[in-house]
């Protein structure tokens, strides 16, 4: 996951100049499965449940435990449980803030089709922030 929000990357680079006071982010991280990919100003379109499904959107924030260098990565699975019929295509990162903020998005390496009631796992050390790019720049 190499493409950082337009707003996020913005902010970051004027707290790192002096030029702004960086707001913490609000923990946790919520990965959100995509069913068509966004861009560095514009959200995905994340997966809606149907058919009975429960998707929701999972702490992604506890299977990374590492910063010590680039790229980061998960020490554990990520999985969600229980989603309904969709092809997933990408991945974003939220904040939970009472409004959230989205932090980062990709899309994955291949969609991934998913039926009724099934999960979707990224496994351990599968997953990485790799902060160098911002798609639309």
């Amino acid at each position: 996951m190499a493409n950082i929000d337009n707003v996020e990357a913005l902010n970051q680079v004027a707290a790192s100049l002096g030029k702004a006071t960086y707001t913490a982010t609000t923990a946790p991280i919520q990965g959100r499965l995509m069913t068509a990919n966004g861009s560095g100003g514009s959200n995905g379109t994340e997966v809606t449940n149907s058919g009975g499904s429960t998707y929701a959107s999972v702490d992604v924030g506890t299977a990374i435990t590492s910063f010590a260098a680039l790229p980061i990565t998960n020490s554990a699975a990520i999985t969600w449980t229980n989603l309904p019929t969709a092809t997933i295509v990408g991945l974003e990162l939220w904040d939970s803030h009472a409004t959230p903020k989205r932090k980062w998005y990709g899309a994955l390496a291949a969609s991934k089709s998913v039926s009724l009631g099934d999960s979707l796992s990224i496994a351990a050390s599968a997953f990485a922030v790799l902060p160098l790019t911002r798609a639309d720049v």
